[in-house]
């Protein structure tokens, strides 16, 4: 027996006749070129803030701020507000219901004094983890969340401000979303999502900040899905098993769904992982702790396994035939066994699509012309889910991610950021938006 249930993928807006035009006519502006002037004083504006936009980081690494910690998440969008407000921007902060136990959302929107592509810069404000404070060691700033992604907010604000004090700000249509729970988002995400959706609705273009890789942009980001198996066999004497009567157990029947999970889902951007198994006589199992436990007997056929996994994909076709072949193969049971599988899609996906490669291009021209080397698409495996997502899904609305911080250990003791790498991320930024809007 199986049966799969997905949730059905979150809605994502559509480019306007107006944006395709638009993106259609940076296609012919990706040529190297020197920086303009108007280009050379954002960048120098960029650099004057170095030390400043370090000691904002620092301010923001320290207030611990994990998913969990609600007044904290809350504390470090009351900086972002008062950096926003500064900059011309109205703030806001988004409630979420209190049963969901998130903290909710930072908005801020800026109205331009002209038309043209309606920018929607994306970060968050929480964590994964909590306790280590900002320090310096050399080219390495640490704490917490430093790079994922106090720094890639830091990025997005300090663009803007080098676009403010050049007087390329006041034009420009810019809307902010700063999530309160990207690392643990609460549920039902249409809910706590909303503000973040509702902010595309009104927008052309979508840029992320969170951690960039050199040399690489991201217009790709694979989805999750979840799947739970639940396979049962037939109890008896072990000296019966292969039998017509006992048949093959159910830790058999298992080996071979996984085996063949294994073996017949294989295909690129496509991954399927079996993080926790228990199985045996007699089984008990918690879906809320992954954790479980198991009896049984040398001789005597098992009875039961569960088996719980996660599920990589991109784009919702590759997701569906996913689901249709592993449905496939637990129906294939072995003798006096059976199994059912449940399939949930949990975070979509970002497919790239024309209007994101176009950006990418004018990035990769930015990049060029700063003398940074060029900008190449990164490959979707090698990024995980991210909010960006939510509002691009299967390349509904042009979008463009990795544009925060160089550094390494997100998620983990001992996160960092390059220093080094912040003025040419935030120059890139800064440019890129002008461009995109000029």
């Amino acid at each position: 027996m199986t049966n799969a249930r997905v949730t059905a993928p979150l809605a994502a807006p559509r480019l306007s006749s107006a944006s395709l035009c638009v993106l259609a006519l940076l296609a012919a502006g990706t040529a190297h070129a020197a920086p303009s002037a108007v280009e050379k004083r954002i960048a120098a504006a960029v650099d004057r803030r170095t030390d400043a936009a370090l000691e904002l980081l620092a301010e923001t690494v320290n207030v611990q701020s994990a998913t969990e910690n609600l007044a904290s998440v809350r504390a470090v969008g009351d900086i972002y507000a008062r950096e926003f407000r500064a900059l011309g921007f109205e703030t806001r902060w988004v409630e979420v219901p209190a049963e969901m136990k998130r903290a909710g959302h930072f908005v801020a929107t800026h109205r331009g004094k002209r038309g043209g592509p309606r920018l929607l810069l994306i970060g968050h404000l929480d964590t994964v983890l909590q306790g280590e404070p900002f320090r310096r060691d050399g080219n390495r700033a640490y704490g917490t969340g430093s790079s994922d992604m106090k720094g890639g907010n830091l990025v997005a604000l300090e663009a803007l401000r080098a676009l403010q004090a050049t007087g390329e700000l006041r034009a420009m249509n810019v809307t902010v979303v700063f999530t309160g729970d990207e690392e643990d988002p609460g549920s039902p995400q249409l809910v706590t999502r909303e503000s973040l959706l509702a902010a595309a609705a009104d927008s052309d273009i979508a840029l992320a900040f969170e951690g960039s890789a050199p040399g690489k942009g991201v217009i790709g980001r694979r989805g999750i899905g979840s799947w739970r198996l639940h396979v049962t066999g037939v109890q008896g004497h072990s000296s019966g098993v292969f039998g017509d009567t006992r048949g093959f157990g159910a830790i058999f029947e298992a080996a071979r769904i996984l085996d063949q999970f294994r073996t017949e889902l294989r295909e690129p951007n496509l991954t399927y992982n079996p993080s926790v198994i228990v199985g045996g006589t007699n089984v008990s199992y918690d879906t809320a702790t992954k954790s479980g436990t198991a009896l049984g007997k040398t001789n005597v056929i098992p009875r039961e396994v569960r088996v719980e996994g996660d599920l990589r994909y991109l784009g919702a076709a590759q997701f569906e035939a996913a689901r249709a072949k592993m449905q496939a193969i637990v129906a294939a049971s072995l003798p006096q066994t059976s199994a059912e599988i449940v399939v949930e899609n949990e975070y979509p996906s970002m497919a790239p699509n024309p209007g994101s490669e176009r950006i990418l291009g004018v990035l990769d021209a930015v990049s060029r012309d700063l003398g940074a080397g060029p900008v190449v698409a990164q490959p979707p495996i090698e990024r995980g889910a991210g909010d960006i997502a939510f509002v691009c899904g299967d390349g509904r609305l042009a979008c463009l991610d990795g544009l925060g911080t160089d550094g390494d250990n997100d998620h983990a003791p001992g996160e960092y950021v390059l220093l080094d790498s912040l003025p040419l991320q935030v120059k890139r930024a800064a440019i890129l938006m002008h461009r995109l809007t000029r």
